[in-house]
């Protein structure tokens, strides 16, 4: 093809129609994302549902492509992730009780940073890792085999709207009626969150993810509140507030020990064939690749700068900053490559602990860096799901990569914006382990910066999440189990099991519902109530926030 057959068919996929539903659905994602990563400690990348969506609006508007769906999904669901690298840092910065020390400007710094830089990276590595690698990239793949497939009638929206609505309801009546608890079937287990999670949201969570990960999920929380708390102060080893601490440091280093065995098995192994292979976003040499290159350098230079002055961690740490992003978005794209989780917390803590070894930085200045590098990996890693989706289907990687970066920032100030609201409108003292938000990435950086609780549990859970990688089990899961309270466990187990005995009925019933159209109507209303309740929850965030200015 020709440059100007090439140009014009970029633009064609990336069309004024599809880049206004994209803006807007990336609002709603961005803003929901916030919402889910901090009332969940999860977050699960919405590439299935932003596709069918897209799918189904753009043909409301008589287009039919499904490369231009798949720019527009991207442009939707780019800032979501933008979302998840704040989410799981900055709250953190509250936790330790230094809410003051810490401005939106500075917030939209970190995301701005962290969002370009993940741009760039997006660049260097798309090539080696979707067009030369043996990646299998579930999510990305499994995104492009709806797009195929895909038969978007009345029927499916009426279940993705229609499970939206109802969640939403829910949530209403849940929130903002107070006609009924957040938490049902409690029991009174010393030093034990026990009960379900009265969450349509989170019984999706584990419905979507099912099996084996929530299996371990489970496993988790079974073996931290009734193994080390319960069982252990029963037999007299502590008490119950040191219990606490055992397990949360023993969590923390599982999830930390399944990140450094991404580095351990599936990095170092193959790191010098990641130096290579790399090439302009379009597959061109010469001069749109000379020009792609100064782009991306200019791109460089603004984060470096935002991390030097904005942030003020000086020069020398902005070079570390911006050099050891790119190593980890190299993992990154690896563990998403391999699995679909990207635990892009782990690599702005391991920056983070790279930078505190060597530099004199506040606390706050710690949580930038872990929050910029988590942003980086978050876009950069999880968006290779994306390109796999377009190299399966044919999009153009230059319209993917402009999608990516509509979406990025202007998932930036969304997600700025909503993470203030939702601090105006509940307080700081709503995030950490057992409120509101339970920020569970965000308190184990935050762990991480003031002091770990027990260090010996720590290093065990370390070594075990090593092992555990290493052995091909889901480590992340096991530790996430461990760390979270019991009522959030017990609840995706629950959706877990509905997404068991979903796939029994559907397989005994025949016909189409055992193919992949029934699997995909179960993951289309799971991922409908998902969005439903986080929107709706954003909105009644901000209802309260504009009633409390009224008053």
């Amino acid at each position: 093809m020709s440059k100007s057959g090439s140009r014009t068919a970029w633009r064609e996929q990336l069309s004024p129609v599809g880049l206004a539903i994209g803006c807007v659905g990336c609002v709603i994602i961005t803003a929901s994302s916030v919402y889910t990563a901090l009332r969940l400690g999860a977050l699960p990348w919405p590439t299935i549902f932003t596709s069918i969506v897209a799918l189904f609006l753009l043909r409301a508007f008589g287009h039919r492509s499904l490369n231009e769906a798949n720019v527009t999904q991207i442009v939707m669901s780019a800032g979501s992730m933008v979302a998840g690298g704040l989410a799981f840092t900055i709250p953190g910065i509250w936790m330790l009780g230094l809410a003051d020390s810490v401005s939106w400007v500075e917030m939209l710094a970190v995301a701005l940073a962290g969002a370009l830089l993940g741009l760039v990276c997006t660049a260097a590595i798309r090539r080696r890792f979707v067009e030369e690698s043996d990646l299998e990239y579930p999510i990305g793949t499994a995104a492009a085999e709806t797009l195929l497939a895909a038969k978007t009638g009345g029927a499916t929206g009426r279940r993705l709207f229609g499970s939206m609505g109802l969640a939403g309801l829910w949530c209403v009546a849940r929130d903002a009626l107070g006609l009924m608890p957040s938490i049902v079937a409690a029991l009174p287990v010393p030093g034990v969150s026990f009960g379900i999670y009265n969450s349509p949201q989170m019984l999706a969570v584990g419905f979507l993810v099912g099996g084996t990960a929530v299996a371990f999920w489970f496993a988790g929380a079974v073996l931290g509140n009734f193994g080390i708390v319960v069982g252990g102060t029963a037999a007299g080893l502590w008490d119950t507030s040191t219990a606490q601490g055992i397990v949360s440091s023993l969590g923390m280093g599982l999830m930390m020990g399944s990140g450094v065995g991404v580095v351990v098995r599936d990095i170092l192994p193959k790191a010098a064939g990641y130096l290579r292979g790399r090439g302009s976003l379009s597959g061109e040499r010469g001069p749109r690749s000379r020009r792609d290159l100064g782009v991306l350098a200019l791109m460089v230079a603004a984060a470096a700068l935002l991390v030097c002055m904005a942030l003020g961690l000086g020069p020398l740490v902005a070079v570390v900053v911006v050099l050891l992003a790119f190593v980890t978005t190299v993992m990154s794209a690896q563990s998403v490559g391999q699995t679909g989780i990207d635990p892009m917390e782990i690599f702005g803590l391991i920056v983070l602990l790279a930078v505190a070894a060597f530099a004199d930085v506040s606390q706050v200045q710690l949580f930038y860096v872990a929050g910029v590098v988590s942003v980086t990996c978050g876009l950069a890693g999880d968006v290779m799901s994306d390109f796999k989706t377009g190299a399966i289907i044919g999009t153009s990687p230059r319209a993917m990569w402009v999608g990516q970066a509509v979406g990025a920032l202007l998932g930036t100030v969304v997600a700025v914006g909503v993470l203030v609201t939702l601090a105006s409108a509940y307080g700081t003292d709503a995030f950490g382990p057992g409120q509101m938000f339970v920020s569970t990435q965000a308190s184990v950086v935050a762990t991480m910066v003031s002091g770990i609780p027990s260090i010996p549990a720590f290093v065990v859970g370390l070594v075990a999440g090593v092992a555990l990688y290493a052995a091909g089990l889901p480590a992340m899961m096991f530790g996430l189990g461990v760390y979270l309270p019991f009522y959030m466990s017990s609840t995706a187990a629950l959706g877990a099991l509905v997404k068991w005995a979903y796939d029994r009925v559907r397989r005994a019933r025949g016909g189409e519902d055992a193919g992949e159209a029934g699997e995909e109507n179960g993951v289309l209303v799971a991922s409908g109530v998902l969005g439903g309740e986080s929107i709706v929850g954003v909105i009644i965030a901000l209802a309260s926030v504009a009633a409390g200015l009224a008053g």
